[in-house]
């Protein structure tokens, strides 16, 4: 009787433990959540918000604040100006069409590079002087130590020289040398992560290299690949310095713009927020259309 009794006091205890750990894990990722949310719902609400509400900072709408639309109407985008021509709006969507083409075309173009160059990494053994394999991995990742404000004068003479400032081109090449390393760091994890024998078994069947590379790696490295993407996506959506040094017109891009609106009379935050909330929205439509892809190419990057 007293063994039941001494069986059940340590089932009691095994179970607390377990709903104490739960709920600790469960607490933790909600104030996470929270913290990593609120500046998404600050800048959406902001663009929502008259001056008196901005500086009094009230936060929740409806009950703090009535909204209005004011933050809208600086770039054209209210209801009421929607079918009137905004010159704004004009200059939104020239900023909006530069930063969606140089964005996707630098990270289409470092998947490409970047999946290459991480597959020989993976499947072959180099050597260039005392460099092998393991040295040329650590040089690509070492590119991003270096602090981007040392390649700004290199990069405005280089620019200039060959005729790419403010272009499109050249913040295309730019993005996707600033990319690179980290599509490669990414995508040599999954090449690794893929068993050898089943290219072997390809080459058996009749398939060469660039066969087995197409028809059998890809479809399972694909997962990684759309995360590489959108990972560089992100980031060079997001660039604001090389952007900002590199363009003065017509290759302009959305962070510039949102950062023009500061001036001397001091920010304009309504105007700021509902840029910044129009300029992320594509970035979260993406995110969640290719939400499944994302979450396999980052467990197949860490489960091995």
């Amino acid at each position: 009787m007293n063994a039941i009794f001494k069986d059940h006091e340590v089932s009691l205890r095994v179970q607390t433990k377990w709903w104490t750990n739960r709920i600790a894990i469960y607490a933790t990722l909600l104030i996470w959540a929270a913290i990593c949310l609120f500046p998404i719902f600050w800048t959406i609400t902001t663009s929502f918000k008259l001056a008196p509400d901005v500086m009094k900072g009230n936060l929740i709408p409806w009950w703090d604040f009535t909204p209005r639309w004011k933050g809208w109407e600086s770039i054209g985008l209210s209801p009421r100006l929607i079918g009137e021509v905004s010159t704004v709006r004009e200059e939104f969507f020239k900023r909006f069409w530069n930063s969606t083409v140089v964005s996707i075309s630098a990270s289409l173009l470092a998947v490409i590079l970047g999946s290459l160059a991480a597959y020989g990494l993976s499947r072959f053994s180099y050597r260039f002087g005392f460099m092998k394999n393991s040295d040329i991995s650590f040089f690509f990742l070492s590119q991003m130590i270096l602090p981007p404000v040392v390649l700004a004068l290199p990069f405005l003479v280089l620019y200039k020289s060959l005729g790419l400032l403010d272009s499109r081109i050249g913040l295309i090449l730019l993005y996707t040398l600033m990319v690179l390393p980290i599509v490669i760091w990414i995508m040599r994890d999954q090449f690794q992560g893929i068993p050898i024998e089943l290219e072997e078994a390809a080459l058996v069947d009749g398939l060469g290299i660039w066969g087995a590379f197409l028809q059998i790696v890809m479809p399972i490295a694909l997962p990684g690949m759309v995360a590489a993407f959108i990972l560089s996506l992100v980031l060079c959506w997001n660039e604001y310095f090389f952007a900002a040094l590199l363009t003065s017109t017509n290759a302009t891009t959305l962070p510039v713009m949102v950062a023009s609106q500061t001036g001397s009379q001091g920010i304009n935050w309504w105007s700021m927020a509902a840029l910044s909330s129009a300029a992320i929205l594509p970035l979260v439509i993406v995110a969640i259309v290719l939400e499944k892809y994302i979450i396999k190419g980052m467990a197949a990057g860490a489960v091995k």
